[in-house]
């Protein structure tokens, strides 16, 4: 569990400012201990709270992501409406050493936004909740302005790339308070790979029932 924030300097706009306009990020992380990481635009920190003080004392001092990661997560339960840029990235991450990435790699997924983006910070690897084709009204499934624009500045702080699949998070310009985004953030070169990959590789393929083979008529050809 955590809580996610984010702070902006008050302007006309108020709330609706792209996350690059941000001046501090962070979240609280909640366990056997309790962590704040945040960042002020000079790098990525974390704290750790000493419970005999009631003190945060800085222990992770500007966090770095690795660029290259073995390691993703992604929420596959929900393959069936991934688009196909997607599907492309994790059928090669699943095809291991033999597959186009020549390595194996380990899936995760917490299916908690703060506890995803700390493991990548300890450890590296890239989060995936992309946008999918369950609602087109729905550019994705998490809040642009208080979920995914203050992960995303904690995660380019520390070396890493936050996208929307299509460019920076941090870039887009919000049209509504609860407005909804897809987000992929961990190591440089794992997101850029995906956002080569919107770019290039994701045409769905054409289908047309009405030309293709009628059930009825190939029943009739056997009979």
């Amino acid at each position: 569990m955590g809580s996610i924030f984010s702070v902006l300097r008050v302007s006309d706009q108020d709330f609706l400012q792209p996350g690059a306009q941000q001046v501090c990020a962070g979240y609280a992380i909640y366990g056997p201990t309790t962590m704040l990481v945040l960042t002020l635009g000079r790098g990525t920190h974390g704290f750790t709270l000493d419970r005999e003080i009631g003190e945060f004392i800085l222990t992770h001092p500007s966090l770095r992501i690795p660029e290259e990661t073995s390691e993703f997560a992604i929420n596959t339960s929900n393959a069936r409406f991934w688009e196909p840029a997607v599907k492309r990235y994790v059928d090669e991450c699943l095809a291991g050493k033999s597959g186009p990435r020549g390595r194996d790699f380990n899936m995760r997924w917490i299916a908690s936004l703060v506890a995803e983006a700390h493991r990548i910070l300890m450890r590296g690897g890239v989060f995936l909740y992309p946008r999918d084709e369950r609602d087109a009204t729905r550019r994705g499934r998490l809040r642009l302005l208080y979920e995914a624009n203050p992960i995303a500045m904690v995660i380019e702080q520390a070396g890493g790339r936050a996208s929307t699949g299509d460019g920076r998070v941090l870039e887009v310009e919000p049209r509504a308070l609860h407005e909804r985004v897809g987000l992929i953030f961990g190591s440089k070169a794992e997101v850029e790979r995906l956002e080569h990959y919107h770019r290039d590789f994701n045409k769905r393929e054409y289908d047309a029932p009405l030309f293709g083979s009628r059930g009825l008529f190939r029943a009739g050809l056997r009979a």
